[in-house]
């Protein structure tokens, strides 16, 4: 097989990445492409390989804006001449699926969510960046309905999706009225080990911007003073999420993966508010054999195991308000015997790089013998 990787931008290395990194662990000869790639040196995850990239690596200031040019992205990804490869991975939560392939082509996306902004969670977005009105928000909603319409056309490029969780499969039967395999995406187990005596405080951490809700969270705390909570994170919310902040809530910043990994390991419980498509740091926490209170919406309904399991791993509260949190930390004090450290450690497994190599690779032989045997 000559596989080629298709990545939507090479600007840092995190979620995304971290899919890439092992699908080049699995096909280690594959070629790489990509909307722009400003990666610099930072370049062993993809074992420094030559990214091939459109003709928007070159325009004025994409390298921090470009975003700006996602008007342009449809046109450029389509550029990209992948006529001699037998299977496309593309890995995609903006343009990399609208690839062009043949019909001689195998072409497996592996989607972390459809277009965000310019599907169900376009009305979100635009009230965050202040666009809902105005000649601004005009020319943003109409290039938004034209990022769809072509979202929608080349979902019939794409051979077998691939999501990276239900919630996200979902997704993509709503958008593409398509069928998806799911392979959950690789968290790093080995980097957190697992900690069974437990300290008095809970910790959230996370990037603070609006849907993360860190600010619900703190102010949740807040009004529960004789609970401590530790945050860790910065962000553009980072302020906000300060004023709602009492004597019990302590807030680092940002902090190394040591550090992290330390609060983590000895909270007693790891708050959770954000709906994410999958959900890393749930699964990390579990990692350390820490509980997780999440919302219960969204990928974290299928990384934590809830108090209806044999071996629940946290529990979850409906709504993103401070009453529901309240809620879900009393129930989770009343309930706390029945969480298991071991038993987090072992659920976070499930999500493990050796897991999502085998099957990917498996899906891809089959998927390749099925199209190529005939």
């Amino acid at each position: 097989m000559k596989i080629a990787i298709v990545h939507d931008w090479f600007v840092t290395y995190a979620g995304a990445e971290k899919v890439v990194e092992q699908m080049l662990e699995v096909f280690p000869e594959a070629d790489l492409f990509s909307v722009v790639d400003h990666l610099g040196d930072n370049r062993e995850f993809i074992k420094n390989k030559e990214v091939k990239t459109t003709f928007i690596q070159k325009l004025p200031f994409s390298k921090k804006k470009y975003r700006n040019y996602l008007p342009l992205m449809p046109l450029a990804i389509e550029q990209l001449d992948l006529s001699k490869y037998d299977v496309i991975l593309s890995s995609s939560h903006a343009v990399a699926k609208g690839v062009l392939t043949g019909p001689d082509q195998l072409h497996i996306s592996y989607v972390h969510s459809p277009i965000r902004y310019a599907w169900d969670l376009q009305h979100q977005y635009l009230k965050e960046a202040n666009l809902e009105k105005g000649i601004k928000g005009f020319i943003t909603k109409t290039i938004l309905h034209k990022i769809r319409n072509w979202d929608y056309r080349t979902a019939n490029g794409v051979d077998h999706f691939v999501g990276n969780s239900k919630f996200i499969g979902r997704r993509i039967w709503k958008v593409y009225r398509r069928e998806s395999t799911v392979i959950y995406p690789p968290v790093d187990i080995t980097a957190f080990t697992l900690h069974e005596q437990k300290e008095d405080f809970y910790v959230t951490a996370s990037r603070m911007v609006p849907y993360k809700k860190i600010d619900l969270i703190v102010e949740a705390f807040a009004s529960m003073p004789d609970k401590k909570l530790v945050v860790i994170g910065d962000g553009p919310d980072f302020e906000k999420v300060k004023s709602k902040a009492k004597g019990n809530v302590e807030l680092l910043g940002y902090q190394s993966f040591e550090v992290l990994k330390d609060y983590m390991q000895r909270a007693k419980g790891f708050v959770f508010a954000a709906e994410e498509d999958f959900g890393i740091t749930p699964v990390e926490a579990q990692a350390c054999g820490t509980p997780v209170i999440a919302y219960g919406k969204g990928g974290a309904m299928e990384t934590v195991l809830d108090l209806s399991h044999e071996k629940p791993t946290g529990l979850f509260f409906k709504e993103q308000t401070v009453e529901s949190i309240v809620k879900a930390v009393d129930e989770f004090e009343r309930n706390y015997d029945q969480f298991s450290s071991s038993n987090c450690r072992e659920n976070s497994i499930r999500f493990s790089p050796e897991r999502f190599k085998e099957e990917l690779k498996n899906m891809v032989e089959e998927r390749y013998k099925e199209r190529f045997s005939k």
